[in-house]
């Protein structure tokens, strides 16, 4: 049965975060993404795939059809609608394990990124600040290659959750310790402010330490995604694993 023009609306419009929210959904495109997605039992709402899409499938529709639900260039064989969820954060949780802070960090390739860094390491979970990137928008989770499926997230007032940890609450700061000579944790929150802004006022007067990475030439900074690459495995390296 083709696709009605309503419900090609629909899917059209999670594209906007205010219509994921008030649908309580959000829609992903993509071939590697999709299977990403199907690997790691992210349960899926819907699959709306054409002929050349060889994976599980809830609505078959045609190339043409596909043509007008997608926002690529070209489109691809498989589009995805999932259930937006969201975990509150347990009392307590955030005094276990390595958690990766992100403050204010609004692109949303970074984001992304960041769940795949936060994965690679074992990170117990992410937390965003509320002005983060959204979540659930298709840049980020096409960039997580799969680990928004895999790493817990929580987006939560940051200065608020860490107002009571009773773990080291560490700042990527340019006027910070050198991180090479980070003393081993195994639990410890670090905290990743945006590249323009840094940390914001609020959450910067909950840190109990600064950390950087030293610079040996001429870069005026790092990318958000990166620096928190780095910082994590200084931490895992130094007895944090």
């Amino acid at each position: 049965m083709p696709l009605t023009k309503a419900e090609i609306t629909r899917l059209r419009s999670l594209q906007e975060k205010k219509h994921r929210e008030e649908l309580g959904l959000f829609v992903v495109e993509g071939e590697k993404v999709v299977a990403e997605l199907l690997g790691a039992k992210f349960p899926l709402v819907d699959i709306y795939a054409t002929p050349a899409w060889t994976g599980a499938r809830t609505v078959d529709i045609t190339a043409a059809e596909m043509d007008r639900l997608s926002h690529y260039p070209t489109p691809s064989s498989v589009l995805a609608v999932g259930k937006i969820t969201r975990a509150p954060l347990a009392a307590g949780a955030l005094d276990h394990g390595l958690t990766l802070a992100l403050d204010g960090i609004q692109d949303p390739g970074n984001v992304g990124t960041l769940l795949r860094i936060a994965d690679w390491f074992a990170c117990a979970r992410v937390l965003l600040s509320p002005d983060c990137a959204d979540l659930f928008s298709q840049k980020v989770v096409n960039a997580s290659m799969g680990s928004f499926a895999r790493v817990k997230t929580h987006t939560v007032p940051l200065a608020e959750a860490l107002a009571s940890v009773t773990v080291p609450v560490l700042g990527c700061d340019l006027q910070g310790e050198d991180v090479h000579a980070l003393k081993p944790l195994k639990d410890a929150i670090i905290v990743i402010g945006s590249e323009g802004r840094g940390l914001s006022d609020a959450v910067a007067a909950r840190l109990t330490g600064r950390i950087t990475i030293p610079k040996y030439g001429g870069a005026e900074s790092l990318n958000a995604a990166i620096a928190a690459a780095i910082v994590c495995d200084n931490l895992r390296r130094a007895g944090g694993g």
